[in-house]
C-alpha cells in the first residue's frame, strides 16, 4: 500500500534510477562537460565557471594524491563555512577516490577532537580563523596534514588581499595560533598543479561522506553515505523539482552551510547536476549583509531553515529584494511555522515548500509538491524509491491516521553508523527500515506530518542538540549537583536549550554555566535558559525523568 502515489503531479515517476552513475565524481566530470563556461559558484562577488571549478579540483586533487600520498578511502576533514574553496575541496577529494568529513566550525576544542579522532581522518583543509581550535587538540589526534585557506584567497587582487586584512586585522576574527608543518592552499594548488590529474574510479558503494550527526548517547557519529546513497537523494530531488526547474539555468541562494547535509545535497550537488549557479552567503547570520548581497539578484531559488526565512523576513530592506524570478523556496532541517510561511508568499509571491530528510537519508525522504499553492503544514509525500511506514513500538505498521514512528526504507538510507554497530542497529531494521524517531500521521492521500518527536533531541535552528551531551558537559562543573536538560519552544530558532540545575555550590550563578558552556559547547547548544531548583524528578532507580521536567518548567 502505497497511498501517496495517487497525489504524486503528473508524470511523477513512482522511482528513479540509482544505477545512471557510478560516484559524485562521475557526476561532477559530466556536468563539466554540459556546462563548462556557465558560472558554478560565485562568493564575494566572484564567480567560477564549471570548468574553473574542475582546474582548481584537479590541482587540489593532484596535491592530496601525489605530493601527500593518500590513498582511496582516506579521510580529509574540511573545515569552513561557505567560501569558493568548499566546493573546490569536497568535489576534489571525491575526484581523488578520497571521503569527505564535512567538520562544523564552530566547533569547541573538545568537539573537533572527538570528529577528527572518531573519522580517523589525517588531513584537515581549514580556513585560518579556526585553526586555533585545531592548534588545542591536534596533538591529540592523527592529524598530520595541515592545507590553510584564507577567506578571500579565490578572489581577484586587490579584494583578496582587502577582505583578508579586513578580517585578520580590522574584525579580529583570526585569533594568533601556531600550527608547525602547515600548507597554503594556494601553494597546494601550485604544487598540484604540477602533476596531471585523472579522477579516481569509485564504485557506488565507496564511500563518499562521513556525515557527523548527533545520538541518542549524546555522543557525535558518523552517518556512512556511499556513492550511490548521495546519487540516488540527487536523483530523487532532481525528479522532484523538474517541474521548477527544467532547462534553465539560473541562480540558486546556498544560505545553509555546506558542510549541512540539507545544503550539500540539495545546493550543491543537485543543483551542480542541473547546471545552475550556488551564490554563496558566507555569514547568513549577517542578515543586513545578506540582504545587500542578494537585493539586486534574480534568483530563482533559495533554501533555508524557519529561523533564516523569519530573519530575512523582518528585516526591512527584505521586501525590495527582486524576487520577479523566485519559483522555488524550500524550507527543510526543522519545522517551518505557519505565519513564517505565510508572510513569506504575501512578500515574495512564492509558496514556502516544507520537505522533511534526515542526516541519514542523504537526506531527503518527504518533499511537497513543487505546484503547492499554500503551505499545507505538512512534510510533505514520499518521494520516488521511498517507502514511508508509521510505525508502533513494536515496529508494525499502524493504520492510516494513527500516529506512530517514521520509518524509511528507501536508496538513500545510511549504509550504518561509522565504526558503531550497535547504534547502527538499534535505529536499522534488518529490512532496511530506519527509524527516525520522529512522532508522525500519514493521511490517506499519502501526506506525512510530524507531531512529536520520539527522542529527545532539541532542535536549534536545523542544528541537532542532545540533552545527555549537555548535561554530561555541565555536569563537570564542580559546583553542579544535578542537571537535566529540554528543548524549549523559541520564536526565533525554534526550540532552546532550558537547562535545570541542583547546586552543589549555593554561589553558583547562571552566569557561571553559560560562561563554562560556552568554554566546550557550539554556541547554539548553550542553554539559553537556566533554572535552579532543590531537586529533579527521577524514576525508582534515580533516571531524570525529562518529561516531568517539560511539564513543570513548560507545560504549565
Amino acid at each position: 500500500m502505497k497511498p501517496w502515489l495517487k497525489s504524486y503531479p503528473e508524470g511523477m515517476p513512482e522511482n528513479i534510477s540509482v544505477d545512471e552513475y557510478a560516484s559524485i565524481a562521475e557526476v561532477f566530470d559530466q556536468s563539466i562537460e554540459k556546462y563548462s563556461e556557465l558560472p558554478a559558484f560565485s562568493n564575494f562577488g566572484k564567480s567560477l565557471t564549471y570548468r574553473e571549478i574542475k582546474d582548481y579540483t584537479d590541482q587540489l586533487g593532484a596535491y592530496l594524491k601525489n605530493d601527500l600520498g593518500l590513498k582511496k578511502g582516506d579521510r580529509v576533514a574540511v573545515m569552513m563555512p561557505n567560501l569558493l574553496q568548499n566546493p573546490i575541496s569536497i568535489f576534489a577529494i571525491l575526484r581523488a577516490g578520497l571521503v569527505v568529513v564535512n567538520t562544523n566550525p564552530l566547533y569547541t576544542p573538545r568537539e573537533l577532537k572527538h570528529q577528527l579522532n572518531d573519522s580517523g581522518a589525517e588531513t584537515i583543509i581549514i580556513v585560518e580563523n579556526f585553526c586555533n581550535v585545531l592548534q588545542q587538540v591536534i596533538v591529540e589526534t592523527k592529524v598530520k596534514n595541515i592545507i590553510v585557506t584564507r577567506m578571500g584567497d579565490l578572489l581577484p587582487f586587490p579584494k583578496s588581499t582587502v577582505i583578508n586584512l579586513v578580517v585578520k586585522y580590522l574584525k579580529k576574527m583570526v585569533p594568533s595560533y601556531n600550527l608547525p608543518n602547515t600548507i597554503t592552499f594556494k601553494q597546494a594548488l601550485k604544487f598540484g598543479a604540477q602533476h596531471r590529474f585523472e579522477t579516481v574510479a569509485s564504485s557506488p558503494y565507496d564511500i563518499a561522506f562521513l556525515q557527523y550527526t548527533g545520538g541518542t548517547t549524546g555522543v557525535s557519529k558518523g552517518a556512512v553515505l556511499t556513492n550511490k546513497n548521495m546519487i540516488a537523494n540527487m536523483q530523487q530531488a532532481s525528479a522532484w523539482i523538474k517541474p521548477v526547474v527544467g532547462d534553465k539555468h539560473e541562480i540558486i541562494i546556498t544560505a545553509l552551510p555546506l558542510y549541512h547535509i540539507f545544503s550539500l545535497t540539495a545546493n550543491c550537488l543537485t543543483f551542480m547536476k542541473h547546471g545552475w549557479m550556488n551564490y554563496l552567503i558566507t555569514n547568513p547570520r549577517d542578515i543586513n549583509g545578506f540582504v545587500k548581497e542578494i537585493k539586486n539578484l534574480k534568483f530563482a531559488a533559495i533554501t533555508g531553515v524557519n529561523t533564516l526565512f523569519n530573519g530575512l523576513l523582518n528585516h526591512p530592506e527584505f521586501k525590495s529584494v527582486d524576487f520577479s524570478k523566485l519559483t522555488l523556496t524550500l524550507g527543510g532541517g526543522m519545522s517551518v511555522q505557519h505565519s513564517v510561511a505565510q508572510r513569506w508568499k504575501e512578500t515574495t509571491g512564492c509558496t514556502l515548500v516544507e520537505a522533511y530528510g534526515l542526516t541519514e537519508t542523504s537526506p531527503a525522504a518527504c518533499m511537497n509538491p513543487m505546484n503547492l499553492e499554500e503551505f499545507n503544514g505538512m512534510i510533505g509525500l514520499p518521494i520516488p524509491s521511498t517507502e514511508v511506514a508509521i510505525q508502533d513500538n513494536d515496529w508494525n505498521e499502524v493504520v492510516l491516521g494513527e500516529p506512530g514512528e517514521i520509518c524509511i526504507r528507501g536508496p538513500q538510507v545510511m549504509q550504518g553508523y561509522w565504526q558503531r554497530p550497535e547504534e547502527t542497529a538499534n535505529v536499522l531494521s534488518a529490512d532496511g527500515w530506519l527509524h527516525t524517531g520522529d512522532i508522525g500521521i500519514m493521511n490517506d492521500q499519502g501526506f506525512v506530518k510530524i507531531v512529536d518527536r520520539k527522542k529527545d533531541m532539541i532542535l536549534v535552528s536545523g542544528f541537532n542538540v542532545f540533552p545527555n551531551e549537555i548535561e554530561s558537559v555541565i555536569a563537570e562543573h564542580p559546583n553542579v549537583l544535578e542537571v537535566g536538560v529540554v528543548g524549549k519552544p523559541d520564536d526565533k530558532s525554534g526550540e532552546s536549550v532550558l537547562a535545570v540545575i541542583v547546586k552543589k555550590n549555593p554561589e553558583l550563578s547562571e552566569d557561571d554555566i553559560k560562561s563554562f558552556c560556552r568554554e566546550n559547547l557550539t554556541a547554539y547548544k548553550v542553554p539559553r535558559t537556566i533554572v535552579f531548583t532543590n531537586e529533579l524528578p527521577k524514576t525508582n532507580v534515580g533516571k531524570i525523568l525529562r518529561r516531568a521536567i517539560r511539564d513543570k518548567y513548560i507545560n504549565n
